[in-house]
């Protein structure tokens, strides 16, 4: 059996790189870890696992075929493992940055069942921040 451990990276092909770029940088948090323009190749550093973005137009992106849209996705959707799972904070920095978020649920994950928030990236990407078994007993106990 191969040892998984976690997400270690995900490829998303890109239409607008700068959008991206923001979303995942500016309001999610992640980190650039390295670029190859002369590949078109932009990697992001997201806890213990990359996003990479690969642009349409770059020499990785041509060879993808066409570009993501509603009716050609490239994905059904992707989760990041969120700890801690603070709902209110993560509702406050998607509301500031003008990102529709779906309501907070539990739902089963590689850690367990979970709260989780589903939304899209601009370019119409589904992903799920999920946090940690533990934060649901843990907001049980204080409404207790």
């Amino acid at each position: 059996m191969i040892p998984i451990r976690g997400l270690d990276h995900i490829v998303l092909r890109v239409k607008d790189l700068p959008a991206m770029l923001h979303f995942y940088c500016d309001v999610l948090g992640c980190t650039l870890e390295r670029q190859r323009d002369d590949l078109g190749l932009t990697q992001l550093r997201a806890g213990a696992a990359l996003i990479d973005l690969v642009p349409v137009d770059g020499k990785l992106g041509r060879a993808g075929g066409a570009a993501p849209g509603l009716e050609g996705r490239n994905l059904d959707h992707f989760c990041l493992w969120i700890d801690p799972f603070d709902e209110a904070e993560i509702r406050r920095l998607l509301e500031t940055a003008g990102i529709a978020a779906g309501p907070t649920e539990t739902r089963f994950g590689a850690r367990g069942d979970g709260p989780s928030i589903y939304l899209q990236d601009p370019e119409g990407n589904t992903l799920e921040l999920k946090g940690p078994a533990a934060v649901l007993s843990e907001q049980s106990n204080a409404g207790d």
